[in-house]
């Protein structure tokens, strides 16, 4: 799995379990801060990763990465998303605590850490 694909899984996986608007994501692997947004309404997944220039989102479980042209199936059941990334054909399990996301790609057979900003935490910062 790309490790854009790992961070669009993570930002999706925090908005969706958590119900709040993921404005970035820290990736400790890569030891570097993304500019991947992700936001969930209802069933109704959007996000956009801006250093591909690319939109990805759908409806649930269906996830679709325009710039990859690859579906992505995300289920959630409590904290746990787990799917398939259908352009690398490689599973996940994705378990979300709070702020933090831990990943698990069986491609790699390891573990990823991120850790999300919210929207509200950059409002919260300019009051």
């Amino acid at each position: 799995m790309h490790p854009h694909t790992r961070a669009l899984i993570a930002a999706s996986a925090c908005a969706v379990i958590t119900g709040q608007k993921v404005a970035g994501l820290y990736d400790h692997t890569a030891r570097e801060h993304l500019c991947i947004a992700a936001e969930c309404r209802g069933t109704r997944l959007q996000g956009h990763d801006e250093a591909r220039a690319a939109t990805f989102g759908g409806t649930l479980p269906d996830l679709y990465d325009n710039a990859d042209r690859a579906f992505i199936s995300l289920s959630v059941n409590g904290t746990r998303a787990t799917g398939h990334d259908h352009g690398s054909n490689s599973a996940y399990v994705a378990d979300v605590t709070d702020r933090v996301i831990q990943l698990y790609d069986y491609s790699q057979n390891a573990w990823f850490a991120f850790e999300a900003q919210r929207a509200e935490d950059g409002a919260a910062a300019n009051d």
